[in-house]
């Protein structure tokens, strides 16, 4: 890595810059506003465990930023981020959440968020191979983007049967280390259900394996392709004609399974009814984790009796809704979007106690060197570990619409995206770490970024004031504008004797991207 970032007047931009922030965030304190509980029922559960006082609500500079990231994995424009902050219009955080919704990064980074779970990779130890992954990866997408209702999502993985090529969804099947009945029962019931069997009594895994006894696996002659079947032979139950096999459900309840009849179309009828708390419970808890940035069971993917949630009034209230919905995923969206306890501000949580306020978390990798690429107009170089022909390497494709976890970076190595080997929520490694420190401050990847931006160019060749240029950056990096104290550092910082206009504009994108701001969710 080149030391970018010796020189000492850049290291003072940062620290001026740092220290004026007064925090993590100076993030237009003048609008926001205090306001009593809502009445709103996700509300009323939220707050039901918090003291009874007024509650600080974000602003509208960090609302717009905030929700772009939870709900798209994509920062505002720097028009959409003023725009939407100069609106005076009482609605328009509803009408935004619905406009994100609606857009089509919001079903590129979800079925990112869902190849994380589902482990869609081509190399080793899923070995998916590179078609049958972007095969999966596309029907992952279409299906966010049509708002499958998340019953008909899962029971379409759950009962598919066929080639990996031809039917997609045959590649849940596929995407596991373990293919016996025992590995297929245990990564069935960490992804639907949230659980994880080893914790388990012994009878009690036997018995879910019951229902993927008789999964088979043939190949074909084509090259890599794989045929997923009913195949009641694997057990005797293929011997005892016209006899039925006694299985029990993890709720105890049990059923004869006919010789003929796939037990996975069982399972699945079980596993979806509207009675059953099992998935909507793994779902409702899950969504929470994902905008919340803490399941209200905490691991979403280890839910257990001695694991109990911090709120089980809420979690089954965020059930029941999602039931009525008809397990829609959008709607179970809008209601925490749009609750007070979404839209809290990240610096309330040491005056109304732990967890009172939105939790700050760092950028996952993806959504990171994204944001970095779109405040400076560059792309992002991908390779892949997989020496095959099929093996389709993007050009200048979003990290987050990336379709194989095998097709990687440097970057998004070094920033902890998730290796997607077992499925678990804690694969992900959102911690910050020396090293990536030293790599945003200091790497040549990062500098070339900066030197080499169109838009930064276009800010140096415009004949805009200094101000004028501080504005720009602040609100395409930081979505928000500069308060008075920043502007009158970076014009200072612009007047400094021996200091170019290039350089003072690099360095202050720099230092924006460099600021704890820009690096977290907030």
């Amino acid at each position: 890595m080149q030391k970018y970032f010796a020189r000492p007047e850049r290291l003072l931009v940062l620290t001026l810059l740092a220290i004026t922030s007064g925090s993590l965030f100076a993030a237009e304190p003048d609008s926001f506003q205090s306001i009593a509980i809502s009445t709103d029922r996700i509300d009323q559960l939220a707050f039901a465990r918090t003291p009874s006082t007024p509650v600080t609500i974000c602003s509208d500079a960090v609302f717009v930023r905030r929700v772009y990231l939870d709900v798209i994995g994509t920062l505002p424009g720097a028009a959409e981020a003023q725009d939407f902050i100069a609106s005076p219009d009482p609605d328009k955080r509803a009408r935004l959440i619905d406009r994100l919704l609606a857009r089509d990064e919001f079903a590129d980074y979800w079925a990112m968020k869902w190849s994380d779970l589902l482990r869609v990779k081509a190399e080793f130890p899923i070995n998916l191979w590179p078609n049958a992954a972007q095969s999966y990866h596309r029907w992952l997408r279409d299906a966010i983007r049509q708002n499958m209702p998340l019953d008909e999502f899962a029971r379409e993985q759950l009962v598919a049967s066929g080639s990996n090529f031809e039917n997609p969804p045959v590649n849940f099947y596929r995407a596991m280390q373990n293919k016996t009945p025992a590995g297929i029962a245990r990564t069935v019931a960490l992804t639907f259900m949230g659980v994880r069997t080893e914790n388990w009594r012994s009878n009690d895994e036997a018995e879910l394996t019951q229902f993927f006894a008789n999964v088979g696996y043939k190949t074909t002659a084509e090259w890599k392709e794989e045929i997923v079947f009913f195949n009641p032979a694997s057990t005797n139950r293929g011997a005892l004609a016209g006899v039925g096999q006694k299985a029990t459900f993890p709720d105890g309840t049990t059923i004869i399974l006919a010789p003929d009849r796939d037990p996975r179309v069982a399972f699945a009828d079980w596993l979806v009814a509207d009675n059953n708390p099992w998935f909507a419970r793994n779902l409702a808890n899950r969504t929470w984790s994902w905008l919340m940035g803490r399941g209200i069971i905490e691991e979403p993917d280890d839910i257990r009796p001695d694991n109990p949630p911090s709120n089980p009034e809420l979690l089954a209230c965020l059930q029941q809704e999602l039931v009525a919905s008809h397990y829609e995923a959008k709607h179970l969206f809008r209601l925490i979007l749009n609750s007070r306890a979404y839209q809290l501000s990240a610096v309330a949580s040491d005056e109304h106690g732990p967890g009172a306020g939105y939790p700050l978390r760092r950028l996952d990798a993806e959504v990171l060197i994204d944001a970095i690429d779109q405040v400076t107009g560059s792309t992002e170089n991908y390779s892949s570990a997989i020496p095959e022909p099929y093996t389709f390497i993007p050009d200048n494709l979003r990290s987050i619409a990336l379709p194989d976890g095998s097709i990687s970076s440097a970057f998004l190595e070094m920033f902890g995206r998730s290796p997607r080997d077992t499925g678990r929520e804690t694969e992900r490694n959102n911690r910050i770490t020396a090293a990536q420190k030293l790599w945003l401050l200091n790497s040549t990847q990062i500098q070339r970024k900066i030197d080499r931006s169109p838009l930064l160019d276009a800010e140096i060749k415009g004949n805009k004031s200094a101000a004028e240029i501080t504005g720009d950056l602040y609100l395409r990096i930081l979505s928000r504008n500069p308060t008075a104290e920043e502007t009158k550092i970076a014009r200072d910082y612009f007047n400094r004797r021996g200091i170019t206009r290039r350089q003072a504009t690099t360095d202050l994108a720099w230092a924006l991207l460099n600021t704890s701001e820009f690096l977290y969710r907030h």
